[in-house]
């Protein structure tokens, strides 16, 4: 059995996060995702991409609307291993933090945190402002992990993708996934 994770995609710049998130756990033999996209999504998606929205809808096992705030991933009764915002604006993080659950986004996202699960905000905004930072230490004291894409350069990288991957690595490791994306430190022998 599957089970399922929450994967939220925001219009912050870095979709590339998200959308390497799902490619990762498609065929994943122990995790379904179920995919909610914004439209500022949507749009960075266009912008900063090849990838067609529909394409990376296609990635997800389950798709849901923004607007559908009746969708299983709106109530806690609905078991999930938590939720990834990948990346994830000032302005989403701001309504987690705050419980401002006005989309299926926030609201997942309010549940996952009301019901004890891990959620994982991948914040993509810099440099941060005494108000983002506040709202970050709020959403932090309320249960969620920040885990801004930091790139780590012990991997020696090569490429964006490389970068990418271990950040995405990081995310894998917050839900005890297991992968083979990126190295781990060794310290020295």
């Amino acid at each position: 059995m599957r089970k399922p994770l929450v994967v939220g995609i925001s219009g912050a710049s870095g979709v590339v996060y998200g959308i390497r998130l799902l490619e990762v756990l498609q065929d994943h033999a122990k995790v379904a995702t179920h995919l909610v996209l914004t439209k500022p999504a949507e749009r960075t998606i266009a912008e900063e991409t090849a990838w067609d929205v529909a394409a990376v809808r296609g990635l997800a096992a389950v798709v849901h609307p923004v607007g559908d705030v009746g969708a299983t991933i709106a109530s806690g009764s609905f078991l999930t291993m938590g939720m990834v915002v990948a990346p994830c604006s000032i302005r989403t993080a701001s309504a987690i933090a705050y419980c401002q659950a006005d989309n299926l986004l926030t609201r997942a996202a309010d549940v996952t945190l009301k019901e004890g699960r891990k959620l994982v905000l991948v914040v993509r905004e810099t440099p941060l402002h005494r108000g983002h930072l506040k709202t970050l230490l709020a959403a932090s004291e309320n249960g969620a992990t920040i885990l801004p894409p930091m790139p780590a350069f012990y991997t020696k990288p090569s490429s964006i993708a490389e970068l990418v991957d271990h950040t995405v690595a990081r995310i894998l490791d917050q839900f005890g996934i297991e992968h083979q994306l990126s190295s781990r430190w060794g310290g020295k022998a």
